[in-house]
Parts: structure tokens; sequence; C-alpha cells
């Protein structure tokens, strides 16, 4: 049969590459990769359905998945996972321990940002710093004019302002008018390396592994969408889409794991490969429900706590059945 042409919009991964190379293909399908960065590919995917096969953040799916109004289906295919204690910024003359976030005024690009969604968890958990305790305040990092991609309805007693008109997240926190920054890039002035802004963890890589020690959890940012009504009408794609996945990031694992000659610009990456391994075990990266089923209950509870889906979602809520079985030899 001819192969389905489909556009194909994901992130410049390691794990990705050898499909974009044509080492691993895609069952009957001939894909058209967009290499793009997330902002423009959650914009472009959850406003006008651009794409065909699609990156998608796991918080904006979840809201639209939960209201029943998303055009993709999942697959449990995750191109972005990310430890996200390196994710809070905060001005280093008055924020000295979580605590002290209450009361204060927190800027973020997005509300309801995956990577947002993991920091309030651990915040309250481990801290005890709830939503309501702070002043959240919306604004573009460096572009005046970011609004939330998608709609959320939220509790009476969260506080949520837009940045004055003009102002910019990063500006606001380097000026002393934020307290903090919480999401995925870091500001501009902790890049700069201001003398008053830096990491509320003061070793995040340490606080990261302790948490996953405790938890078992290395959080989920992104997921992989299809367009439902070309997953309705060619019921194989979903799995020929998972599997092809899962032997991208298979190759891109023992690319990365050839010690003969490091496949990636820094120094000591095999090392950094062993630790990984000897912390969270050989498939730290994993795909697939079961692997990652109690990840994902904790994510939606508390997505759901904080209300931003409408409903309370399961881990198969979110994916096509046909992803979620594997065949065995």
């Amino acid at each position: 049969m001819a192969k389905l042409r489909l556009s194909v919009a994901v992130g410049d991964y390691d794990r990705i590459r050898p499909l974009v190379d044509g080492t691993v293909s895609i069952d009957a399908v001939d894909p058209q990769f967009m290499l793009l960065d997330p902002e423009e590919i959650f914009f472009r995917a959850f406003r006008h359905a651009d794409f065909d096969i699609t990156e998608l953040s796991m918080s904006s799916y979840s809201v639209k998945t939960a209201a029943g109004t998303c055009p993709y289906i999942a697959v449990p295919v995750f191109p972005s996972r990310a430890f996200r204690h390196t994710s809070v910024y905060v001005r280093t003359d008055r924020i000295k321990v979580p605590a002290d976030l209450k009361g204060k005024r927190v800027g973020v690009p997005e509300y309801q940002l995956t990577a947002n969604v993991w920091v309030r968890l651990f915040l309250e958990e481990d801290h005890g710093v709830r939503p309501s305790d702070i002043t959240w305040v919306r604004g573009g990092y460096e572009q005046a004019g970011r609004v939330e991609k998608i709609g959320v309805t939220l509790p009476l007693d969260v506080r949520i302002e837009p940045v004055p008109e003009g102002a910019t997240i990063s500006g606001m926190l380097a000026a002393g008018e934020l307290d903090a920054v919480i999401g995925p890039r870091a500001p501009s002035c902790f890049r700069a390396g201001h003398p008053d802004v830096g990491y509320l963890y003061p070793d995040p890589q340490k606080a990261a592994a302790d948490w996953f020690r405790r938890t078992r959890m290395f959080p989920i940012m992104h997921l992989l969408g299809i367009r439902s009504s070309l997953a309705e009408a060619h019921p194989w794609l979903p799995y020929a889409v998972t599997k092809a996945f899962e032997q991208s990031k298979a190759v891109a694992l023992r690319k990365l794991g050839d010690t003969s000659a490091t496949k990636v610009t820094l120094p000591f990456v095999e090392e950094q490969l062993e630790a990984a391994r000897l912390l969270m075990g050989e498939d730290f990266w994993s795909y697939g429900l079961e692997p990652n089923r109690h990840v994902l209950e904790r994510f939606l509870r508390q997505h759901h706590a904080e209300g931003l889906s409408s409903r309370l979602l399961t881990p198969e809520a979110l994916f096509h059945p046909a992803s979620i079985e594997s065949h065995r030899i």
C-alpha cells in the first residue's frame, strides 16, 4: 500500500534522530519531520492542530482531554522528561528556603505548564507551600505579551495577575519586582549571572536525586500525539508510531553508551550515563504505560486537584488503546 505522508513535529533530541535520518522507520509512513522548539509546537498544535503527529505538553493535553476537546490522541512515548528542581529561580537576597515563598510574588510564563505543575507538587508535598500561598504573575520570559495557550479555570483562592504591559518576568525578577520565577527555561538574568538571582535549591541535582529515591518519579514533560481522525481512519498507526519511537530511543542509547568516541559535546558523559543507571535503573527513560503508571497517576491527581483538568483522568484515558498493548514472541 502507498505510504501515508504525515507531518511530524518534535524537538531535536538524540532519541528522535534515528527516525529523522532514516535509521528507523515508521511502518507504512512517509514522515515529514519539523524539528521545532516546544513553544512553537504546542502553540500551533493546540490552537490550530497543525500537525499529524506531534509532541504535546502533558499538562495542556490533560486539560483538553478532560474537557473532551483535544484533536489528538496520545501514545505512551515521552520525548521530554526532566527533574524540575532546577526550574525555580529566586531572589537570593530574600528567599533562603522554600517556605520563604509563602506570601511572595512568583512569575510564570504560563500557570498550567507541565514543569510548573511538577514544581508546585513538590513545593506543597515537601515544604507545605500551596498554590494559594503565592501570588502568581504571568507573562513572557523575555518577550512581552505571552498568554496561556489554552484557557483554564482555577480555584478562587489562587491569585493570578498579568505582568504590567511591556514587562517580562525576567526583567521583573532582575529588578526585584518578583521574588521568584518558575518555568522550564532559565530567565536571562540568571544566565547573565545577576548577583541576587540564583537557584532555590543550592544543589538542585542532589535535591532531585534525593526526591527520586523517595518517590521513584522521573517527571514526564511531554508525550506524543496523533491526530485523532488519523488514528480512527488507520487503526494500525498508533502501534506503528509507538514501536518506531521505542526503536529510535534504543538506537540513541546504544550510541550514547559507545565509549570508543564520545557522541555528545560534553565531558564525562559516559560517567553521567552510568550514574543515571545506578540511581534509576537500566531503563531510566522508559516509554510505555506500566513502567510510568505511578508517575502519570501522581501527575494527574495534582493536575485535577489544582483545577486544571475538569475531571480526574486515569492513565489509560490518555492513550490510544492499541498503543498500550505489545506483542510477545
